[in-house]
């Protein structure tokens, strides 16, 4: 168990609490509301059997007088971002109470995890070698760091009801082209595998 990590893709407070920025602007969808709820007993599972809990953070580095640089295709996308939004060590950066603390936190700028973080170092001085991949959204965040970690070599299981995007169909689309570059599992059959 000590080769594996449960990571959080993006499960922050900014992005799943009714009172985060995605929440106060009516950014939500059921299925990734659920999510810290269904993935708290895996989470549980893995650090009792001395497992990582691993965590990506969406980060909005601000510039002077606290300023949030976003960028442009964001700016159009998620208008309503602002200052104090994703900011390292604000409540709405943290991951969510249910499936805290993390052990591995990383910060990230865009898609993929392993882009221009320090992620593929931390998990290789953990002697992570395998992962199972939770978080938002499924044909964002989620599709983009599974094949991130792909081409370094890792072992990736994608948790299939342990991830969501804005539509079903998003989400089932995304996870169909995941197939080829990872396992695809559910929160059920990991906890039976650890029981």
């Amino acid at each position: 168990m000590q080769d594996l990590a449960l990571l959080l893709c993006d499960l922050q407070n900014d992005f799943i609490h009714p009172r985060g920025a995605y929440g106060r602007a009516g950014q939500t969808a059921p299925a990734i509301a659920a999510l810290p709820a269904r993935l708290a007993p895996l989470a549980q599972a893995v650090r009792a059997r001395g497992g990582w809990i691993a965590s990506t953070h969406f980060t909005l580095f601000t510039g002077r007088g606290g300023e949030p640089f976003i960028d442009p295709h964001l700016a159009t996308l998620r208008p309503f971002l602002t200052k104090g939004d994703f900011a390292i060590g604000g409540w709405g950066h943290q991951v969510v109470e249910e499936l805290a603390p993390s052990d591995l936190p990383v910060e990230k700028v865009g898609y993929d995890a392993f882009y221009a973080t320090r992620l593929e170092w931390i998990l290789r001085k953990a002697g992570i070698r395998r992962l199972l991949v939770a978080g938002i959204v499924t044909n964002g965040g989620v599709a983009s760091t599974v094949r991130g970690a792909h081409v370094r070599e890792f072992h990736v299981t994608v948790l299939e009801d342990g991830c969501a995007a804005f539509t079903q169909e998003l989400h089932d689309t995304a996870i169909a082209a995941l197939r080829p570059v990872a396992g695809i599992s559910s929160v059920a059959a990991e906890l039976a595998k650890l029981a």
